[in-house]
């Protein structure tokens, strides 16, 4: 149990520190001052991004969408590279096909369905349910409720995102939040997992080298315009977390916390922060 806990602060501290964007980007990209907001100023291409460093078997890169943009197809591309950024000549104008065509680099488009990369015999899992505290992944367990993007509720919340039965978004919508990590297996290899929501798609490529440095891949591309880094604490859920983790399991709609009795920022908390 004391090792768990120091694992976890070791890993809630790499987080915070890495949960930044690299400095080499593609040119169409600004950075905030904070290196944590990416925008894309002009057209529809040249928006790759990195993360400031490489990540860490089981830590997740974690980005939300901030801005969208109308007029263009296609959406948010998220995966990983074996490139240092600080070694490419030129930053490729998209991560489909140009960076995947270097090799050693796994990067798939976000639609609002995902396809997952089945391994000869192997069974769908069950998937957790949508209030419980944690995502497990392999030996990883990260807090659910940080990874979950959610719409401001109103009067057409119910078109906008699936509200009925859990606070999700659809994995394109802005204020969407889409993650990837990296989880080691057996052979010494890794398995890529890309999380949308707090939902595991399962790996979406194997067989990743574990013996050199995974960058992540965010390509701000077409009607994704503008995304921010979220860092991810790999601690313990807070009472007011699981207040509402609770709360979700048991209302129908997301606009019916209106009607219950409870303190107005605690509502504003389960609603949409």
């Amino acid at each position: 149990q004391g090792q768990l806990k120091i694992a976890q602060a070791a890993m809630a501290a790499r987080c915070r520190l890495a949960a930044r964007f690299h400095h080499i980007h593609g040119t169409n990209i600004r950075l905030d001052a904070s290196h944590t907001q990416a925008t894309r100023v002009e057209s529809f291409a040249n928006g790759l991004c990195f993360s400031q460093e490489p990540l860490a078997p089981g830590q997740i890169f974690l980005v939300e969408i901030e801005e969208k943009e109308l007029g263009w197809c296609g959406h948010l591309r998220v995966g990983l590279t074996a490139h240092d950024p600080q070694s490419l000549e030129v930053v490729p104008e998209y991560s489909l096909p140009d960076l995947v065509n270097m090799g050693d680099t796994w990067v798939f488009a976000i639609t609002r369905s995902h396809n997952r990369t089945m391994a000869e015999g192997e069974e769908v899992q069950a998937r957790g349910r949508p209030w419980e505290p944690f995502l497990l992944i392999a030996r990883v367990r990260i807090p659910r409720d940080t990874l979950v993007g959610r719409s401001r509720p109103g009067r057409y919340s119910h078109i906008l995102d699936d509200l009925y039965k859990m606070n999700v978004l659809p994995a394109t919508a802005r204020r969407s939040r889409i993650g990837v990590l990296y989880a080691p297996q057996p052979d010494g290899t890794a398995d890529m997992h890309i999380v949308i929501n707090g939902e595991d798609m399962g790996p979406s490529a194997r067989g990743l080298p574990t013996t050199r440095p995974l960058y992540a891949v965010i390509d701000v591309f077409a009607s994704t315009k503008s995304v921010r880094v979220i860092p991810v604490d790999y601690g313990f859920p807070s009472l007011q977390t699981l207040c509402r983790l609770v709360i979700q399991k048991h209302i129908v709609h997301r606009l019916a916390i209106d009607g219950l009795d409870l303190p107005p920022l605690l509502k504003s908390f389960c609603q949409h922060e």
